[in-house]
């Protein structure tokens, strides 16, 4: 009996020690980015600002496009997530639920080709949108993060759709309900955690990445935040509070994303555990 608050207050104090070593650099991102120019670059640093001060945001709201390049990734994030989810679900659901010869080979070839680091499509991707006429264009980036990010989803919701008793379908179909119905009223409350997780993992894709969008887009009213961000190392002189700040209206987003789907991954980990 004595040794049980004992092994309790070490998982709290590795859960505590886990939480602090992930939540520290944005703590340092936020304070950072409200210090005075001096206080930024002090040595030894100061974890707790002497003062405070928004200049860096008033910066980096009226005197940059930040607004332009946040809009410009919360539309390819959104566009990218949006199709992939769709063509992921009907994609899984139709090789878990119909049986045509290779559809097992097409589901290991999805696989196969998320094994490849998306850096090795860069160059046959760039000379495809060229002929398309697709290069410096919104809809031209959303298709290149779906093109790597849709393989992915193919195989993560098709685990979850395999899991799903195709008992439950069948009674809905009896009952009197189509397919479509079936699958949008059975079949996806119970794969939700499945869906919920790979939205996450496409929005982040799309929101973060660099690459593709530094080959793609030129003109600087098609930036993301992450090529128009790395402008500002090309100053004449760094602001790293400007930095600083623009990485906290980078993660903000992120972060809320992840929460207002929180709640329905956990719900649909509820209803997955339930039995028709």
């Amino acid at each position: 009996m004595r040794r049980r608050p004992v092994s309790r207050t070490a998982a709290w104090a590795l859960r505590l020690a886990l939480f602090a070593f992930c939540a520290f650099p944005l703590y340092w991102m936020v304070v950072s980015s409200l210090k005075v120019s001096h206080e930024l670059l002090a040595s030894p640093p100061t974890f707790w600002p002497h003062e405070w001060e928004l200049r860096a945001y008033r910066k980096l709201f009226y005197e940059t496009n930040f607004w332009v390049y946040f809009k410009n990734t919360v539309i390819v994030s959104a566009l990218t997530t949006v199709i992939v989810i769709v063509a992921g679900v009907i994609g899984a659901y139709s090789l878990t639920r119909y049986a045509f010869r290779g559809r097992t080979f097409v589901a290991r070839m999805t696989l196969l080709a998320y094994m490849f680091p998306p850096i090795i499509m860069l160059v046959p991707l760039f000379l495809l949108a060229r002929q398309l006429g697709l290069v410096n264009s919104i809809p031209g980036l959303a298709l290149t993060y779906i093109s790597f990010s849709l393989p992915y989803a193919l195989w993560i919701l098709r685990a979850f759709f395999q899991s799903i008793p195709l008992e439950l379908e069948h009674a809905a179909l009896i009952d009197g309900a189509n397919r479509a119905q079936a699958l949008a009223y059975i079949v996806m409350p119970l794969a939700l955690p499945g869906i919920i997780a790979t939205s996450i993992f496409t929005f982040i894709v799309a929101w973060n990445d660099f690459l593709f969008a530094l080959v793609l887009i030129g003109q600087d009213e098609l930036k993301t935040l992450a090529i128009g961000i790395n402008e500002f190392f090309h100053m004449a002189v760094v602001d790293w509070g400007l930095i600083m700040a623009a990485g906290v209206m980078v993660t903000i987003p992120a972060l809320v994303f992840f929460i207002a789907v929180q709640r329905y991954l956990i719900a649909g980990w509820g209803a997955g555990g339930l039995k028709g």
